[in-house]
């Protein structure tokens, strides 16, 4: 198989190999993945580094799509990604990833390089929903998401009202409430 992309793994040489050319100043690491140094670090192949890592029927969600987006400048420690309750997505390497089934339209999804990544609506309400915490730095997101996107607090509690039975709607209320 040709691949056109120029984020490298392990799939293209070995580890060893990849740490060489890294030292040898012929490659950046970028997430778990290796990029030549002459390419710059933008959505597209930061979106890239999750799809050569993970079955393409996986969805870049909360921090992973976050990160992609632009608005973090690091990759999560693990990933989040979701797939659509119909896909019937399975990865292999779940433990370098948090991985959930989930009711998901096409109008929550935008499409960033080869990979399925949830819009900056989508993203903010997940994060308000499901973060552990939601300190400064995920209202910093969230405040970055809702500008990316241009919408208000007001968007999002539509989002939520629209949906039947959404966990932790009353929470990412409260939440949201504290962004801006």
């Amino acid at each position: 198989m040709t691949r056109l992309s120029s984020v490298l793994t392990t799939y293209d040489l070995p580890l060893a190999e990849l740490h060489a050319a890294r030292l040898d100043g012929e490659l950046y690491a970028l997430d778990a993945c290796f990029c030549p140094i002459d390419e710059t670090e933008f959505p597209a192949l930061r979106a890239e580094t999750i799809a050569a890592q993970w079955p393409y029927r996986l969805i870049a969600e909360q921090h992973s799509a976050a990160w992609v987006l632009g608005v973090i400048d690091s990759p999560p420690t693990r990933h989040d990604l979701c797939a659509d309750i119909s896909a019937r997505a399975r990865p292999t390497n779940v433990r370098q990833a948090n991985v959930r089934e989930v009711v998901i339209s096409a109008s929550e999804i935008v499409r960033v390089g080869r990979l399925d990544v949830t819009n900056p609506l989508r993203t903010t309400v997940d994060l308000a929903r499901f973060s552990r915490t939601f300190d400064d730095h995920e209202r910093l997101i969230c405040d970055r998401l809702m500008r990316l996107g241009g919408f208000t607090i007001e968007e999002c509690r539509d989002s939520m009202e629209s949906r039947r039975n959404l966990p932790n709607k009353k929470l990412a209320l409260e939440r949201l409430a504290l962004v801006r």
